[in-house]
């Protein structure tokens, strides 16, 4: 098992200007290894649903080569659910309703197949459930991803600190970016960020791209405009996914590959806001993929000649 992704396995009802859905699956581990899948022909789920979860989508994952012994199934009790509603330039959203369930009580176990894993994705978490699962690894694995919010800063901040210590990469958004650090300027808050444990940051900026430092370098990935955009919902797990899939697929974490991954992560993340759910993650070809990633690369592609 070369990658283990945790986070959630959950439902969403999430409703844009442009259209509305009652209940779809959801949670950021779903993204997470879904997306990774086109990438590693094995990851290992870690989450925890209710026996409400539908038993044909888990089984889709399972023959996509993710592993669920690490995923918890609660007779009797409901999954997490999320509700949300976009406002119209798709950025900002109002959270309508969270009901934790199964979530409240999670106590992450990694199944003994998966404890030699060299690449973990953690997922949005409490930093408590995160830091359990690096606990659980008997030896520090090659490359450790963790994505989290502002929630986490305001109610646990010295938990998330110490589990940001203890990772390779730590990916957030430019609000949380300045959150964490009381800084506007980017590039300062990233060298702040920097001195707290990670050898890289990615700060996502929705649209407008993302950023990828690390002590001396910047790489900036550009945001696909697309005609079209249905649902962000997820579109940050699904960069991850990609992000780390390709870096396990490769098994390179130079700088340099970093940067092939942010550009595959924002070609998975767009797919993902073409749809309600993950309902693109699970109909992509690989001519797809590379369709997509090569617009990317030609986003930023030119010919200059410079001023002598």
């Amino acid at each position: 098992m070369s990658l283990i992704a945790v986070g959630t396995v959950a439902f969403d009802a999430i409703e844009t200007p442009f259209g509305k859905t009652d209940k779809v699956v959801g949670g950021a581990a779903t993204y997470i290894t879904l997306a990774a899948s086109y990438f590693v022909k094995h990851s290992e789920l870690i989450s925890v649903v209710g026996d409400d979860f539908p038993s044909a989508f888990l089984a889709d994952m399972k023959a996509r080569g993710i592993a669920q012994g690490g995923l918890q199934i609660k007779e009797g009790e409901k999954s997490f659910f999320w509700s949300g509603k976009y406002h119209y330039d798709m950025n900002s959203r109002d959270t309508l309703d969270t009901q934790l369930n199964v979530l409240a009580d999670f106590q992450p176990v990694v199944p003994e197949e998966a404890k030699g894993a060299e690449y973990v994705m953690l997922g949005n978490l409490d930093p408590t459930v995160q830091m359990s699962v690096i606990d659980q690894m008997p030896k520090r694995p090659k490359l450790v991803v963790l994505d989290t919010m502002n929630f986490w800063m305001d109610i646990a901040m010295d938990k998330l600190a110490a589990v940001i210590a203890k990772v390779d990469v730590l990916t957030i958004n430019d609000e949380e970016a300045r959150q964490l650090t009381g800084e506007h300027s980017l590039v300062k808050a990233a060298q702040k960020i920097l001195t707290m444990g990670p050898r890289y940051l990615i700060i996502k900026k929705g649209e407008h791209g993302a950023l990828l430092f690390d002590e001396e370098k910047v790489f900036f990935a550009p945001a696909l405009p697309l005609e079209d955009v249905v649902d962000p919902t997820g579109a940050g797990d699904t960069f991850a996914g990609g992000f780390i899939g390709y870096l396990a697929h490769t098994d390179d974490i130079s700088f340099q590959n970093m940067k092939r991954a942010v550009i595959i992560g924002s070609a998975m993340a767009s797919f993902t806001c073409e749809a309600f759910g993950p309902e693109r993650l699970m109909s992509l070809t690989t001519n797809e993929i590379d369709h997509r990633i090569q617009k990317f690369v030609d986003l930023v592609d030119f010919d200059i000649v410079l001023v002598e």
